[in-house]
């Protein structure tokens, strides 16, 4: 749902991937960038609302996302922004931190919880919003060619708020599908499609697959109506629908069973089956109709 006047739920031209007038690539690549971070506040801001208004018992609830608790989700939140602002101001720490992470051998929930765990879920709402303002706040004035670590390929700081953006609102989506909350989308969600269609290939090599040799044509509606595309639209393999069911589904928050996307032509199935657009091992969807 988009408000007349509105581009990303964000007044017009902050979407990040809507075109600008810059006087070098540069300053246009700063102009992207910012705009990115808008719509990862907004993002934030959405999910900040929906958080104040849980109960003290709702945080231990169980999620569909690997029964994590509400609680898990959020510290899963909250840890990777902390990492993200680790990586931009000292890359070295960053690199040490994941070593002691890994060398400690626990989980992810398990790290979480032994870094935030004396931290009731309101504290950590708390914690968790006023960390990602501070990601906008330090991230906004980036150098937007800086390539930074991460657990998967190095990123430049755009690409880095639009994986942000994409897990808050993933994860997010665990939230609301819970509490059966009704949930407005914007056209943000092209972000998170853009990052769906580029990580195609990554899809693939995550899991050391050979990469289809035929990229899908992608044709999605925007909650505005818009129409987006991405690839050669003479392509045999294609995908279409809404953008909402494909940033579902390249989030491994619907199979591709539950939602309503047109697929056609083999790379396109094979990709839809296991689409991954986020860093870390290979991940497997949901199963059919166990998130819907």
């Amino acid at each position: 749902m988009v408000r007349e006047g509105y581009r990303c739920g964000l007044p017009s031209g902050a979407c990040a991937l809507s075109s600008t007038h810059a006087s070098s690539p540069k300053a246009q690549a700063s102009a992207d960038l910012r705009a990115q971070v808008e719509d990862f506040r907004a993002e934030t801001e959405a999910l900040n609302k929906t958080l104040c208004s849980l109960s003290a018992h709702a945080w231990a609830r169980s999620t569909t996302f690997k029964s994590w608790a509400v609680w898990d989700v959020l510290a899963h939140l909250h840890t990777g922004n902390l990492m993200g602002l680790l990586t931009l101001n000292d890359p070295q720490a960053y690199a040490r931190k994941r070593e002691d992470n890994a060398a400690s051998g626990l989980s992810r929930t398990e790290l979480a919880r032994q870094q935030l765990g004396d931290l009731s879920g309101e504290a950590l709402r708390a914690a968790w919003y006023a960390d990602a303002i501070t990601v906008c706040e330090r991230f906004v004035d980036a150098d937007p060619d800086v390539r930074l670590t991460w657990s998967g390929p190095g990123m430049k700081p755009r690409m880095f708020v639009a994986a942000r953006q994409m897990e808050t609102w993933a994860h997010g989506t665990e939230i609301y599908d819970l509490f059966k909350l009704p949930r407005e989308h914007y056209d943000r969600l092209r972000n998170i499609a853009t990052l769906g269609v580029r990580t195609f290939a990554w899809t693939f090599r995550n899991r050391a697959e050979t990469v289809p040799d035929e990229v899908p044509y992608v044709a999605l509606t925007a909650p505005s109506g818009a129409r987006w595309t991405w690839n050669d639209s003479h392509s045999r393999s294609r995908i279409e629908g809404t953008a909402l069911d494909f940033c579902q589904v390249v989030t491994q928050v619907r199979n591709i069973a539950d939602v309503g996307l047109s697929v056609h032509g083999e790379s396109a199935r094979m990709w839809m089956a296991k689409a991954q657009c986020f860093a870390g091992a290979p991940e497997d969807p949901p199963a059919p109709g166990s998130r819907v």
